[in-house]
């Protein structure tokens, strides 16, 4: 009886992209940055890049920064939302989407377990909750962020 072995999958190398942006989100102080490998889950982008700034102020200058060395280095943004407020700035930057948030905004929404494989796989929302429940949590008068 022989056993099937799976194939391995090879630890995923960062774009010169996302190496552009994680070095802008270092080079700004962002905090708790975090990059999810999107590939097979959506074609919208292969990476999703989260990190978080101190004030709105930070949200701001984080993203304007990305932004900036994206488009030094040829790349230019398709969409930039959120930049009024800077409780959320989204960026899309096609292969790359970037949420800088704050703190708060980041933990009441929890994108990051909305992505996550293994949740994804299970049906849950972090620690067993439905996903459902991560969406009841939004308050009803009020839109959601991009």
């Amino acid at each position: 009886m022989t056993t099937a072995t799976r194939p391995r999958r090879l630890p995923r190398r960062n774009s010169a992209l996302e190496r552009l942006v994680l070095a802008a989100l270092d080079e700004m102080k962002a905090v708790n940055t975090k990059l999810l490998d999107v590939r097979g889950l959506t074609d919208i982008a292969d990476a999703m890049i989260i990190a978080s700034g101190t004030s709105d102020r930070h949200v701001r200058s984080i993203a304007e920064r990305v932004i900036e060395k994206a488009r030094a280095a040829g790349r230019r943004p398709f969409g930039v939302e959120g930049t009024r407020d800077g409780e959320w700035v989204l960026v899309d930057l096609q292969d790359v989407v970037l949420h800088v948030m704050l703190p708060r905004v980041r933990e009441f929404y929890a994108i990051e377990q909305l992505w996550d494989q293994p949740a994804l796989a299970s049906g849950t929302h972090g620690g067993g909750a439905p996903v459902a429940a991560a969406r009841r949590r939004r308050s009803p008068g009020r839109a959601a962020p991009p």
